[in-house]
């Protein structure tokens, strides 16, 4: 450029039309008038040269800074790990035609706006003085790590530092009030912590989030050091924040629209003085340790729409003055140890959207003014003591609920048949009531959006609606714990889209439909405790996707086929207890790669313990820990230490094997003590013989162990003390001999029925001991003695049972079958007439063979 403009001023500095004029002059000696003239266009021209010079020194000097913003933003580049979509960053294009540039007209760098962009580096690289236009950078939701630079804070001009969303970490930089321009600031969801130095202050700041990071202490000071009259919204929520929430809050930011306190340590009372904060629109204090009650001039704040208290130890009743907040939109104030009724007042809350009170100790019934609030999307009154009924003018006028959640209450009646007007509803949960009567037909006609329906746990009866099967988008079906009678309804085979089915502990009968095969989507298969018969179901062999089948207390018989082992390689729980199976435990269970929990028990299995269960590698404790539900919903219910328990959510990781009440025998294999994971192992009241695996103690997460009714022998191996888990320990009826082992948890286990009939043992907690002196070697021989006498009289009354069992088979046959008695009498006369025959045969013989005078005689 410097060249260009030099030559430029050498060659035509001066139009050549003056150059013309000049040589007139010279060569024709023109008049002084003339001469005039030209000088005075040579004037003229020589100020225009001048504005173009400076516009061109003006250009030149704007070329510098676009190329120096460019060269600075390319430095930053390339420091980034992955920046595919900066592609466009390079000097083949124009800066303002890069991605996420925004520039100005004179083609300065305005704004950074790499949102969501993939970016992975540090900010170290960012800042350069050439930023001197930059007002905006947000580089929200991507993966920055390290510390945010100071030097940030020498962007004079900026007014809007997004850094949210990434994975920054470090002090927040306390030069970052030296911005004096800065309007905007989120820090939100890093890893941030407190400031170095007190004294941070940003005077013209607007909104400020620094929520979702690892800051501490007692409320930010900076936010009370002078009144801002500026400040809009604050959200400091997911920190660890504590101490009291400041009184003075009001005074120091009294046009605050938004402020969000959640998920810190604040602690006492809500500061009655928020009720001054008359512009507040958003008021959220969620999951703290705030008590006190719920302050009544809340109820003052009239432009308030948002109001979640929730997860608060708040206690008292819910004040009638809430309902004044006529613009409220959503009321959250759920687990807040609320006590009370509901008030009538609530029901003037007309533009309510959204109301959740679940789990406090509400009580009464609904008001019939709850019929006012006609917006009504979303309402959780789930876990509390409400009662009455549902009334019809409520359910008529509640037309655009999306969600309705009164589980777990004391509600009575039938369910409305005007609930049909939902036509908008996705989640319905009614569970844990008393509702009676059937579920009404029109629920599966015209409510086409349900998702999820739970009718668990009331008292309802007849049967299950055939028109259930038009919920073609279903996900989550529980009618379990009720009184229902009747087939499985194969109209369930339609919706396809089922992942959850429970239908266990009603009355239903019959085999189960082959339309089971047509829900691929189903994770879960609960049918347990109805009176279901047949062969076990051949139709599960299509449903992939199975994680939960519980089949338990029915009537199906038969064996559990190997296919089980393959088809469905998903199961994590099997539960196929007190049915009518049998034959032997196929080893392809074992090919079940994610089993955590197998219940065979009360059957009538025989033959050995497979010892291919060594391969149940979700049983180890290097993956026990790995084991998720995949929605929360997600629950087992299980016989836990002699008790039936339900376990739901990330508690269902539950790892066990429950083989007992059969018919099975053998030894325990050794390999079941690879499954370091297993918590609770039950092979109680089968015919198992030998000894207890040595190893025994390697199940170091064992609670509840169970062995008793079976013959084992030998000695409790030493390596049980190791079971410092153990809370459950049964070893009753056996033929176990010697010194029961110490151990810290073993000595807490103190109850001597648990080593009950096994003569042989001694130790604590019995009340025999172990001294090596003669009557205890007596009691030996004396237990030896006494097992040879069992033995023997086993086998009397074994050879006694078989041939009393042999002559009444036979007996009773030939008495009741005619056609039998028969042929078995002529068989007999047949058999007495040959045996004759050869007698007379044989005398004769006989006679002839001896000589005439001994035939006299």
């Amino acid at each position: 450029m410097k060249e260009w403009l030099r030559r430029r001023r050498a060659s035509s500095s001066i139009p050549a039309s003056l150059r013309s004029f000049g040589s007139a002059k010279i060569s024709l000696g023109t008049s002084s008038g003339s001469a005039r003239m030209v000088a005075g266009s040579a004037a003229m021209a020589l100020h225009s040269l001048f504005h173009v010079s400076i516009i061109l020194l003006l250009c030149t000097a704007r070329c510098k800074a676009a190329d120096s913003e460019s060269a600075a933003l390319l430095k930053w580049k390339s420091t980034l790990i992955a920046a595919s979509l900066l592609s466009s960053w390079s000097f083949d294009n124009s800066t303002c035609f890069w991605f996420g540039v925004t520039c100005d007209h004179g083609g300065h760098v305005t704004e950074l706006n790499l949102e969501s962009a993939g970016l992975k580096g540090t900010l170290d690289a960012l800042y350069s003085v050439a930023f001197q236009n930059l007002t905006k950078i947000n580089l929200s939701y991507n993966n920055l790590i390290g510390a945010i630079p100071a030097n940030i804070s020498m962007l004079l001009t900026l007014t809007v530092l997004d850094l949210s969303s990434n994975n920054l970490t470090g002090a927040i930089p306390y030069q970052l009030s030296n911005l004096p321009m800065i309007v905007n600031l989120n820090l939100g969801y890093n890893h941030l912590t407190n400031p170095e130095h007190p004294m941070f202050s940003m005077p013209r700041l607007k909104f400020l989030s620094l929520c979702n990071n690892d800051l501490n202490g007692s409320f930010p000071h900076f936010l009370l050091n002078r009144t801002s009259l500026r400040m809009r919204f604050i959200d400091l929520s997911d920190n660890t924040f504590s101490g009291l929430i400041p009184d003075s809050l009001s005074e120091m930011v009294p046009r605050l629209r938004y402020i969000n306190l959640s998920s810190n340590g604040f602690y006492r009372s809500i500061p009655h003085s928020l009720s001054r904060l008359q512009k507040l629109r958003t008021l959220s204090v969620w999951m703290n340790n705030l008590t006190g009650g719920i302050p009544e001039k809340l109820g003052t704040i009239s432009l308030l729409e948002e109001l979640d208290l929730s997860s608060n130890p708040l206690g008292g009743s819910i004040p009638a003055s809430l309902g004044q907040l006529q613009r409220l939109r959503v009321l959250y104030m759920s687990d807040a140890d609320l006590v009370s009724t509901l008030p009538p007042e609530l029901g003037n809350l007309t533009n309510l959207e959204i109301m959740v009170l679940s789990q406090n100790q509400l009580a009464g019934s609904l008001p019939p003014s709850f019929a006012m609030m006609q917006q009504m999307v979303y309402l959780s009154l789930y876990g509390n003591y409400i009662n009455g009924s549902i009334l019809s003018e409520m359910v008529s006028n509640w037309t655009t609920f999306v969600l309705f959640d009164v589980g777990n209450n004391l509600l009575t009646g039938s369910i409305p048949s005007q609930i049909s007007n939902w036509t908008s509803l996705q989640y319905l949960n009614i569970s844990g009531n008393k509702f009676t009567g059937p579920i009404p037909m029109e629920m599966g006609n015209i409510m086409p959006n349900l998702v999820l329906v739970d009718l668990s746990n009331n008292n309802l009866t007849g049967s299950i609606p055939f028109s259930i099967g038009n919920l073609s988008i279903l996900q989550y079906l529980v009618i379990s714990k009720n009184h229902l009678k009747g087939e499985f309804p194969s109209s369930i085979g339609k919706i396809s889209s089922l992942n959850f089915l429970d239908l266990s502990k009603n009355h239903l009968f019959g085999d189960l439909p082959e339309c089971l095969s047509n829900l691929s989507a189903l994770q879960s298969l609960h049918l347990s405790n109805n009176n279901f018969s047949g062969f076990f179901p051949t139709m599960l062999k299509n449903l992939k996707n199975l994680v939960v089948l519980d089949l338990g207390h029915n009537k199906i018989y038969g064996t559990i086929p190997s296919w089980i082992g393959e088809s469905n390689p998903l199961l994590r729980i099997l539960q196929l207890r007190s049915n009518r199976l049998y034959g032997r435990i196929p080893w392809q269970l074992s090919k079940l790669s994610h089993l955590q929990l197998l219940d065979l028990a009360e059957n009538d299995f025989v033959g050995p313990i497979p010892s291919s269960f060594a391969n149940l590698s979700s049983m180890q404790p290097e993956t026990r820990d790995k084991i998720y539900s995949p929605i929360q919903l997600y629950y087992i219910a299980i016989t836990w230490k002699g008790m039936e328990y339900t376990f739901q959510g990330i508690r269902a990781s539950v790892i066990g094997v429950d083989i007992s009440s059969n018919l099975l025998s053998g030894e325990i294999p050794s390999e079941l003590t690879i499954l370091r994971g297993l918590q609770y192992l039950n092979i109680s009241r089968n015919y198992i013989c030998g000894g207890i695996p040595l190893e025994i103690g390697n199940l170091t997460y064992l609670e509840s162990l169970d062995l008793s009714w079976n013959k084992l022998l030998g000695p409790i191996p030493p390596s049980m003390s190791n079971l410092m888990s153990l809370g459950k320990l049964n070893l009753s009826n056996n033929l176990l001999s010697g010194e029961i082992p110490t151990g810290d948890q073993l000595q807490t286990l103190d109850d001597p029925s648990i080593y009950g009939n096994n003569l042989g043992l001694c130790g604590f907690p019995l009340k025999i001991s172990c001294s090596n002196n003669s009557s205890y070697r007596a009691t030996l021989v004396g237990v030896k003695e006494h097992h040879q006498e069992l033995e023997t009289l086993w086998l009397y009354c074994s050879v006694t049972a078989g041939a009393v069992f042999g002559f009444w088979l036979w007996f009773g046959a030939l008495f009741f079958c005619n056609a039998w008695r028969l042929a078995f009498f002529c068989r007999i006369d047949a058999m007495q007439q040959k045996l004759m025959q050869n007698i007379t045969h044989l005398s004769n013989m006989l006679y002839f063979s001896l000589s005439p005078p001994e035939r006299v005689h």
